[in-house]
């Protein structure tokens, strides 16, 4: 692959300065500046006019200003970068220049402004040719991406590891540059005196890291494609945000070493991210621009995320239970970023509501765009007056009629930088001065796609939600919390074929329909749990209002281990104290072993409910010291039990799965169903261990009101599918045989089991 490199050789150090740790004083002389791939959009962008205002290091007037900027095009040369022969050519021409000048080498830069697949190669051919001798510096720049998960990151920075050291690696992420981001941590130093007491999980209500964008990602959509929003900014900027807010404070902020560490230390210490605290969205053209681009067919779906809100938490005493909020997103109704800590308010004004004190008590950094326009830091005056140092920062006291986040500017003590500088700039200065601490460590890097790594995984399969863009998205894409998950506020959006592409429509709805004649209800997981739930609760509450009961029967087995969680998180009013539970089946092993269906569904559902322990009906497998023995009676007692409390044995609600072979509760293929006559209780066998079971029979079940048959995942696919074929077979697919007498059978089928 060829480069093309732009070689700057310019005394841009002709002092003293400092080093990694803000100690070490640097060696007085020139560097030389190398943008490998200084031709590109980023180079063209921000690179040249960064490392120009580096050359400048002062404000100047117009006239002085365009002489040094022709200077310095006349210290810039051009060349081609392929081989190594290249590289050692370079090399050899930095040497002559330095000789024939008579100057004296402090360091040299190299800015890879390149894709990350060549930075190995690179690296590689820097050191083995462009390494400089005796004390003078090397530093090589980076841009992420670096790498798309924890093995790719760990694979590309061992390579990188075996080229140059850490400390000589400059991994850039721009966030850190900005003038607002890079106050976090002193404006926290500065103000600990107000700070510190209200800094902690007490009063802080949560924290809110937004960026939001007007934008579409025409013309970026191979690398878009493939990264997504989650790796394009939430794994780098905003957790890095997130960590400057979050960390212990340093002793000494310019100690890059420590700093690092404290932010690692956030790293290591938060919750798993895992598909419950996240929500991802989709702008509705998106498609449509994947199929142009790449060159795809119109029936090709892409499951990349240009929105995403995320949920963290970190298990630190501070913060436990705070919650931590990271969104961005395409297509959005404004382009603004910014960080919010928002402050538990336990002011409540009675009449006066326009009172300073009522309003919300929040800390806002603003790092530039939306209706403020300039970054700002910015703190409710019902808060504190922040410290002002130095003169790099000023107050503003005349402010233009805008409302940020809830509060007119009036009613914010408001600072600014004196000067803006653009990101790039500011960390430009910071590699030439050997500053570390706004830049991306090894380390660092890999406890960062630690966290993020296992949150894709979970969301590789998962259809985004659509959405049309810009202020069409109203409502959509609002957010609720709940614990310690994340879901979006309103229902499942209904998108059009033409809109969402054909037979995947379907992906983002709940749709009803027909199977084998009966009821069906189908969505992705997660939202077929949520719909079922909520038909759970609705029928709970209609019994219970219609006889003050509800009787509830449950099957084992791990398909309904979702819908108790749902249950326990989300439906809190749900009728438990006029519930009575019961079980469909029982493997005849005791009570308290893993093994036991009652088991499972007291760790998961039981015991995290309110209900009265009389109410709990497990099967009798265990009498007399044995288990499932016929001669105990433990099927005949259990049936007894039902004639007593259920009215005229009919359960309000049957919950049943079904086994890839057919089965349904303990009901098996060849089982002799036939033989249970009138019983609603019965002893049965099944093909696989512990063998012996106690079930209810067909008689039981198809006196229900309403029997649910719960089916999810790929592998239920085929399973489905001969279903939606065979005519009742008894012998061969004992589930075909749920009929209810006088109730409705509904089939809850996923789109994995239904669609494949």
């Amino acid at each position: 692959m060829s480069l093309a490199v732009s070689l700057l050789l310019v005394a841009l150090c002709a002092g003293a300065g400092y080093g990694e740790e803000g100690t070490r004083a640097q060696k007085a002389g020139h560097v030389s500046v190398v943008v490998v791939g200084g031709t590109g959009d980023l180079a063209r962008k921000y690179l040249w006019q960064g490392f120009f205002q580096l050359y400048v290091s002062q404000d100047v007037s117009q006239d002085r200003c365009a002489i040094l900027k022709d200077q310095f095009l006349r210290l810039s040369q051009y060349r081609q970068l392929k081989t190594l022969e290249d590289y050692q050519e370079l090399a050899r021409h930095i040497e002559q220049q330095l000789q024939q000048e008579g100057m004296t080498e402090a360091g040299r830069l190299f800015y890879l402004s390149v894709p990350a697949f060549a930075y190995a190669g690179v690296a590689e051919k820097i050191n083995s040719s462009c390494r400089p001798a005796g004390g003078t510096w090397l530093r090589v720049v980076l841009e992420k991406p670096f790498g798309h998960d924890y093995l790719s990151a760990q694979v590309l920075a061992t390579e990188l590891l075996g080229a140059l050291k850490d400390e000589e690696m400059y991994r850039i992420d721009h966030y850190l540059g900005k003038q607002v981001v890079s106050k976090i941590l002193p404006f926290r130093m500065e103000n600990r005196k107000f700070l510190d007491p209200i800094w902690n999980r007490h009063h802080i209500e949560r924290i809110e890291i937004v960026l939001k964008e007007t934008l579409d990602v025409k013309g970026r959509i191979s690398f878009y494609d493939e990264y997504g929003v989650i790796r394009d900014v939430l794994q780098n900027h905003l957790t890095e945000v997130m960590t400057l807010l979050t960390m212990k404070l340093p002793a000494n902020v310019s100690n890059s070493g420590e700093v690092l560490r404290n932010k690692r230390e956030v790293l290591g210490s938060m919750l798993p991210l895992g598909k419950n605290q996240a929500v991802v969205g989709q702008y509705q053209n998106y498609k449509t621009e994947v199929q142009q681009e790449l060159n795809k067919t119109k029936e090709y779906v892409s499951l990349t995320s240009t929105f995403a809100a995320v949920l963290a938490h970190i298990e630190d005493a501070q913060y436990e239970g705070v919650p931590v909020l990271l969104i961005s997103g395409k297509m959005l109704d404004e382009r603004v970023g910014y960080a919010r800590v928002l402050f538990k308010n336990d002011v409540f004004c009675l009449q006066s509501h326009n009172n300073v004190h009522c309003k919300p008590k929040q800390i806002v950094f603003h790092f530039g765009h939306g209706s403020l326009k300039y970054p700002a830091v910015l703190v409710s005056k019902n808060l504190f007056k922040p410290v002002l140092k130095g003169g790099e920062w000023k107050e503003v006291t005349e402010h233009k009629d805008v409302d940020v986040l809830g509060l007119h500017i009036s009613d914010y003590f408001v600072q600014t930088p004196t000067t803006e500088r653009e990101a790039y700039a500011e960390l430009i200065h910071h590699i030439f001065a050997g500053q570390k601490n706004n830049f991306v460590s090894t380390e660092n890097l890999l406890a960062s796609w630690e966290v993020w790594t296992p949150l894709l995984s979970a969301l590789r399969a998962s259809f985004p939600r659509i959405y049309p863009g810009g202020a069409d998205n109203g409502d959509m894409l609002d957010v609720h919390l709940r614990g310690k998950e994340i879901r979006f506020n309103s229902e499942a959006v209904i998108i059009s074929p033409d809109q969402a592409g054909g037979p995947s429509a379907s992906s983002f709805q709940v749709m009803q329909g027909k199977f084998r004649s009966a009821e069906m209800v189908s969505a992705w997981s997660e939202e077929l749990v949520e719909r079922l739930a909520a038909d759970m609760q609705e029928a709970a509450e209609a019994a219970v209002r219609e006889g003050g009961i509800f009787h509830l029967a449950l099957s084992g087995g791990s398909t309904p281990l979702a819908l108790f969680r749902r249950l326990v998180l989300h439906h809190f009013s749900f009728p438990w104290r006029d519930t009575h539970v019961w079980m469909v089946d029982e493997r005849c092993v005791p009570l308290t072993e893993a093994d036991s269906n009652f088991h499972s569904m007291h760790e998961h559902l039981l015991q995290h409910v309110r209900i009265p322990y009389y109410n709990i009906h497990p099967m009798p497998v265990q009498l007399n010291q044995r288990l499932c023995v016929e001669e105990d009676g433990g099927a005949q007692l259990y049936e007894k039990e039902i004639n007593k409390l259920v009215n005229v044995s009919s359960f309000h609600f049957v919950l049943l799965g079904v086994g890839y072979d057919g089965h349904t509760a303990s009901l098996f293929p060849g089982g002799k169903l036939n033989e249970t006559g009138g019983s609603l209780v019965a002893l049965t066998e099944s093909p696989i261990k512990p063998h012996q079971r106690m079930s209810l029979t067909f008689s039981a079940i198809n006196r229900a009101r309403t029997v649910a048959l719960l089916v999810m995942g790929k592998g239920k696919h085929e399973l489905v599918t001969q279903l939606s074929r065979v005519k009742d077979n008894l012998e061969k697919y004992p589930v075909t045989w749920v009929k209810p007498d006088n109730g409705r059978l509904v089939w809850y089928i996923d789109y994995d089991a239904l669609l494949g």
